[in-house]
C-alpha cells in the first residue's frame, strides 16, 4: 500500500550544515531543451571503472543512439552518439577533472537530421521482461549513477542481487545549493521516475521502498505523490526529510530514513539497503520503454555569474560554452566555472569542457568574490561538521605532503567529498580538492601496481610455459636418443648372433678337406686284380655296390 509521510520520523546523522539553497533562481523558467551545438565533444569513458575502447573510427557516419565506445569489463558503461553526424576526429580534449587533464574524446559534427539508429531486433523488448533482460538492457544503454558517482548501474545491481534487499531507497534529496535538475525532473516526469522505481523493484524484490525528498521541494513532492497514487507500486512511500546538507549522501540518507549506519569499507547492500538516484530511475525507463540509451540529461545552469539561470535537457558532449550562450551569457567580468554545486563541484579552467553523464550543474560564480586561501589555524571546525566523522585537518596535511599511506590510515576513502569542512574553514582552504587529489594519486598508484603485477604474472606465466615446452622438447630428444641407442644395440646383438652362427671360409674348407680324406680312406683301391680268386672278386663287387648306394643316399 502506498502512503505519504507528511511528518515522518527521521533520524539524525553527525555534522552537516544548513545552507542557503539558491534554488529558486533556476526554477523560475520551465524545463527547456538545449539546441545542438556546432560540434559535440563526447568523452570516450564517462563512468567509474575500466576505460572504454572506441567502436568507430574517424570519418564514420553515425546515427543517434549508435554505440561509439564500450568495454568488456564488468565495471564499465558504453557511450552512444547523442545525434547523427560524422566523427571528425578522436583526440585529446580538456575535461572536468581535479588535475585539469585532457582525455580522449570523439568530435562529432551533427548533420542536423538527428537520424535514429536502428537497433537489432531484441535489443529492447518491453514484453515479459525478466531481471536478467533488464540488467542486459541497462548495461547496453550505458546507464550509470546520475547522482554524481557515475558508477555503472548494471554492475551495482548485479552485486546487490546476490543478497536479499530489504529496503530500496530512491534519492531525490538534491541537497546541494543551486542544483535543481532532480527537482524539475520530478516535477515534470514523475510518472517515468516511478516506472524506473517499479523496474528496480522487479529486479531487487525489496520489502519496502522509500523515496526521500528534502522538504524544500514542495512541488516535486506533490508531483511524485500524485504519480504514486496513480501507480501500482506496493510498499512504497515518499518521505519528506529536513533540509540539512549533505542529506543526499548515500550513507547519510540511509541513516535519515532507516536509522542504520553503513560502516567504513562497507557497502549499503551488505546491510540490505540499495540506493538509486531519481535521474537514474528515469534513464532506466527511457531505455526499457523507449529503447533510448543514455545520450542526454538535465543540466542546471545557474549562479550569480549567469544572466538567465535555468534547466536544459542537454545532449552529452555539448560544450559548456553553448549552454552559457543559451542562458544569456556571463553577467560578470571574471567568471569562475564549477561543474556541480559549490560544495562538491569541480573547478573548470575553460568553458570548452563538454557535458558528460556526471554533469548535473554548471555553476558560474564571480571570481572576484572568492576569498584568498590562508594557512590552517587548526581550529577544528572541520571535524565538527564532518558527516563521516573524520579528521579533515589531518587528511589535509597528509594529502598536501603526499603521505598517501597516512591518508588511508585516517580513512580518506570514507570521505564523501561533501565540502562541509571547506565551507566552515576560516582559512578558506579548498580541502576537498586536496582529498580528491590524494584519492586520484592513490588510484593511479594502484592502477600502475595492478598493471605491473599483471604484466609480471603474464611474464612469469610465459616463462613457465616456455620452460615447460623446452623441457618437453628435451624429454622427447632424450627418449629419441635412447630409442636409437636401443635399436643400434639390438642390431649389433643380432649381427653378432649371425656372425657366430655362420661358419667361416676356412672352417668350411677344412670341413671339405676332412670329407674328402674320409671318402678317400673309405675308397678301396685295387692293387692287383689279375690274380683274384672268384671270392675276392665277389667281395670287391659287393663293397663297390655298397659305396655306390651310400653315395646315392647322400645325394
Amino acid at each position: 500500500m502506498t502512503q505519504m509521510s507528511n511528518n515522518p520520523s527521521v533520524f539524525r546523522f553527525h555534522g552537516g550544515l544548513h545552507l542557503d539553497d539558491h534554488k529558486a533562481e533556476s526554477l523560475t523558467r520551465p524545463l527547456q531543451t538545449a539546441s545542438l551545438p556546432a560540434e559535440l565533444i563526447i568523452r570516450i569513458s564517462q563512468h567509474i571503472g575500466e576505460p572504454n575502447i572506441a567502436a568507430v573510427k574517424v570519418g564514420d557516419q553515425v546515427a543517434r543512439g549508435q554505440l561509439l565506445a564500450e568495454s568488456s569489463e564488468l565495471v564499465s558503461a558504453p557511450v552512444h552518439a547523442p545525434t547523427s553526424g560524422i566523427i571528425r576526429a578522436i583526440e585529446e580534449r580538456p575535461i572536468a577533472h581535479p588535475s585539469g587533464n585532457s582525455a580522449p574524446c570523439f568530435i562529432l559534427i551533427p548533420d542536423g537530421k538527428d537520424t535514429q539508429y536502428v537497433y537489432d531486433q531484441g535489443w529492447c523488448n518491453t514484453h515479459d521482461l525478466q531481471p536478467s533482460d533488464l540488467l542486459r538492457l541497462i548495461r547496453s544503454a550505458g546507464i550509470v549513477g546520475l547522482g554524481g558517482a557515475t558508477f555503472p548501474t548494471e554492475a551495482k545491481l548485479s552485486r546487490a542481487r546476490l543478497q536479499p534487499i530489504k529496503t530500496l531507497i530512491i534519492n531525490g534529496a538534491e541537497c546541494e545549493p543551486y542544483i535543481t535538475c532532480d527537482d524539475i525532473l520530478m516535477q515534470t516526469h514523475a510518472t517515468d521516475v516511478l516506472r524506473g522505481v517499479q523496474l528496480l523493484q522487479l529486479m531487487l524484490q525489496p520489502e519496502q521502498t522509500l523515496i526521500g525528498i528534502e522538504d524544500n521541494k514542495p512541488l516535486a513532492i506533490k508531483a511524485m505523490q500524485q504519480a504514486l497514487e496513480a501507480s501500482q507500486l506496493g510498499a512504497t512511500s515518499i518521505k519528506s526529510i529536513p533540509t540539512l546538507y549533505p542529506s543526499g549522501g548515500e550513507k547519510q540518507l540511509i541513516k535519515l530514513l532507516t536509522g542504520h549506519e553503513v560502516h567504513s569499507r562497507q557497502l549499503s547492500f551488505e546491510i540490505g539497503v540499495f540506493c538509486q538516484n531519481v535521474g537514474t530511475c528515469y534513464a532506466i525507463t527511457q531505455a526499457v520503454d523507449r529503447c533510448q540509451p543514455l545520450t542526454s540529461r538535465i543540466v542546471t545552469v545557474t549562479g550569480p555569474g549567469i544572466k538567465n539561470p535555468g534547466n536544459w535537457v542537454t545532449r552529452l558532449g555539448t560544450p559548456i560554452s553553448h549552454l552559457i550562450e543559451l542562458a544569456g551569457g556571463y553577467s560578470v567580468q571574471q567568471p569562475k566555472l564549477v561543474m556541480g554545486g559549490p560544495m562538491m563541484g569541480l573547478n573548470l579552467s575553460t568553458d570548452q569542457v563538454p557535458v558528460v553523464k556526471a554533469t548535473n550543474t554548471i555553476l558560474i560564480l564571480d571570481h572576484l568574490d572568492q576569498p584568498q586561501t590562508q594557512e590552517c589555524v587548526r581550529c577544528g571546525q572541520c571535524a565538527e561538521v564532518c558527516p563521516a566523522q573524520l579528521l579533515p585537518q589531518q587528511l589535509y596535511w597528509y594529502s598536501k605532503t603526499r603521505q598517501f599511506e597516512l591518508t588511508e590510515q585516517y580513512h580518506l576513502f570514507d570521505c564523501i567529498e561533501c565540502g562541509c569542512c571547506a565551507a566552515v574553514c576560516p582559512s578558506h582552504i579548498p580541502l576537498v580538492q586536496h582529498y580528491r587529489f590524494a584519492k586520484s594519486e592513490i588510484w593511479e598508484q594502484r592502477r600502475k601496481t595492478y598493471n605491473s603485477d599483471r604484466s609480471r604474472k603474464r611474464h612469469e606465466f610465459r616463462e613457465a610455459r616456455l620452460l615447460k615446452l623446452k623441457q618437453q622438447d628435451e624429454e622427447k630428444r632424450r627418449l629419441k636418443r635412447e630409442a636409437l641407442a636401443a635399436k643400434a644395440a639390438e642390431e649389433q646383438k643380432a649381427k653378432a648372433a649371425d656372425t657366430s652362427s655362420t661358419p667361416s671360409v676356412d672352417a668350411v674348407q677344412a670341413a671339405l678337406e676332412r670329407v674328402k680324406a674320409r671318402k678317400k680312406a673309405q675308397q678301396v683301391e685295387p692293387q692287383n686284380t689279375s690274380n683274384l680268386t672268384p671270392e675276392q672278386q665277389r667281395q670287391i663287387d659287393e663293397a663297390n655296390s655298397r659305396r655306390q648306394k651310400i653315395n646315392q643316399d647322400k645325394s
